[in-house]
């Protein structure tokens, strides 16, 4: 009754313990872009269906690619680094029973280097990942994709559990994909930016996480977090910028 799609490229550090943690649904669909560590060994051995793709159209199209080969009434959409409690289980197992609803956002509780993080915009963290696989769609878009349900959408209480950033080098590595992934997009829409905006909306998105969202209630590591958002903020318009500056 309920599908599981993941979408990989060399997560072998952490697709394990997210495939275990659905094992009990009626099937696992993985589709791969290319890892080059054990993922597509690992995902197989525990028994989920792996199809590998050697291009990368962008986040929402390659979950599309997966949604695509699901074959049961229900999906839930988990990234390689999420994994599910015992509780949500449950409470999914419960839900997919429901006709009247087409999907459920689910909370989402994201560790940071190794704390969970409850402010800074962190927390409770909605998205919908669990729906009706004739009611809902992935936007198209490269980065941060959304699903789209048509019909009505209700509430889960018990968080999908997410390991965000494990270290200060998997956040550098991830500010810098994720603002040329964003530069990208907004050059796309023919959006346009300069140096002084990448400073203001970097500054402004520090004190809106550090001290609006309250961040400094996660001690060190709000700070950190703040700093890196803010980091990636100014970094994605510095970039809007210089696409800016190519002759069109």
């Amino acid at each position: 009754m309920l599908s599981v799609i993941i979408i990989t490229k060399n997560e072998a550090l952490s697709i394990e313990r997210c495939i275990r943690s659905v094992a009990w649904a009626s099937e696992i669909i993985v589709v791969d872009s290319g890892s080059t560590d054990e993922t597509v060994d690992i995902c197989r051995s525990l028994g989920a269906t792996v199809f590998e793709t050697l291009d990368w159209p962008g986040f929402g199209p390659q979950k599309q690619r997966a949604l695509d080969k699901a074959t049961q009434p229900w999906v839930l959409s988990l990234d390689a680094d999420e994994y599910i409690s015992d509780d949500l289980k449950q409470q999914i197992l419960a839900s997919i029973t429901n006709e009247q609803i087409n999907g459920y956002e689910i909370p989402r509780l994201s560790s940071y280097c190794g704390k969970n993080i409850r402010h800074g915009g962190w927390w409770p963290d909605y998205v919908t990942r669990l729906f009706k696989r004739e009611h809902g769609h992935f936007s198209g878009d490269v980065v941060h994709e959304k699903i789209i349900v048509n019909g009505l959408t209700q509430k889960l209480d018990s968080p999908i559990l997410h390991e965000t950033y494990v270290n200060l080098e998997e956040v550098i590595n991830k500010v810098n994909q994720y603002s040329s992934l964003g530069a990208e997009k907004l050059d796309a829409q023919n959006k346009t930016s300069s140096i002084v905006h990448a400073l203001f909306r970097g500054l402004w998105t520090f004190f809106r996480c550090y001290v609006l969202k309250k961040a400094f209630l996660d001690g060190a590591e709000g700070l950190m977090l703040a700093i890196s958002n803010a980091e990636a903020s100014y970094y994605k318009y510095a970039k809007l910028y210089l696409l800016n500056k190519r002759i069109r």
